[in-house]
């Protein structure tokens, strides 16, 4: 425990609780839940549907080369061990230290072809003591390495420069023939008109309206992006939609494919 952050180190009978919980719903393959920040969503159950979601919407093969941005605990990760094949690549880059670290321990070590990166990148919500900026990190991977490359709830937390520089390297990233899978929350008419009757979930209230935030106090801790101007970067970027938008329930709408907007891009050919 020692090797913990303050915010990451239970007491001793939390992590006995926690091992009894985890052992009686069969889930001890899962990260104890001090090291599970996603919200008010199942960790399990999200990790499954986003695995139907990569498989059916975003095309994604068994023996592809797969990059997740943001991979905390390994929710995404651990339902992919059992559908990506040996001659499948994963690797999963995360700013959280303690997440990452768990990872390795239970994941790489019983499957050799995932692997995991720490990035001591400054976020005010995630880590307030990161080295670095997003903006200005360049991602330690060569050009056209990877063939799918997904971020779930990372756009989310992130303030424009920072979308802007992920996107350009993700651009710089992806294969040719390869696609992108990321969620937002976006902006547009019928969100609008939906939080005029009090539907959305999150009351995005601040910020220029290119882009706008919940709480100007902790801007990363909620984003939302106008889809006009979403759109017009991903351009600059190089990329394109390569179906259109599946949005989300967050904003009330009765449609919603999942709970965030879902965006599959590909290079402009």
């Amino acid at each position: 425990m020692e090797a913990l952050p303050p915010s990451f180190r239970p007491s001793l009978l939390t992590v006995v609780k926690d091992y009894i919980n985890r052992a009686v719903r069969g889930e001890l393959h899962l990260p104890p839940w001090w090291l599970r920040d996603v919200g008010g969503s199942d960790f399990r159950a999200t990790g499954e549907e986003f695995l139907r979601l990569f498989v059916q919407i975003g095309g994604l093969q068994p023996d592809e080369r797969v990059l997740e941005i943001g991979c905390g605990s390994g929710r995404m990760a651990i339902p992919l061990t059992s559908y990506l094949s040996r001659a499948g690549l994963y690797v999963g880059m995360d700013i959280t230290r303690p997440t990452v670290l768990w990872c390795q321990r239970h994941i790489s070590r019983r499957y050799p072809n995932f692997h995991f990166l720490h990035v001591d990148l400054y976020n005010k919500r995630y880590n307030p003591t990161g080295r670095y900026l997003a903006r200005e990190y360049p991602f330690p991977f060569r050009d056209q390495s990877f063939s799918f490359i997904f971020l779930t709830s990372v756009f989310t937390h992130l303030l424009p420069e920072d979308t802007a520089h992920y996107l350009r390297e993700i651009a710089r990233m992806l294969r040719r023939d390869g696609r992108a899978f990321f969620t937002f929350f976006l902006l547009n008419d019928e969100q609008r008109r939906l939080a005029k009757r009090g539907c959305n979930d999150i009351r995005f209230e601040y910020g220029p309206g290119f882009y706008r935030v919940r709480d100007p106090a902790v801007p990363e801790s909620a984003v939302a992006y106008d889809e006009v101007y979403l759109l017009d970067l991903l351009s600059e970027c190089g990329l394109v939609l390569r179906q259109p938008v599946y949005y989300g329930s967050w904003s009330g709408r009765d449609d919603g494919v999942s709970y965030q907007d879902i965006i599959i891009v590909q290079h402009r050919e």
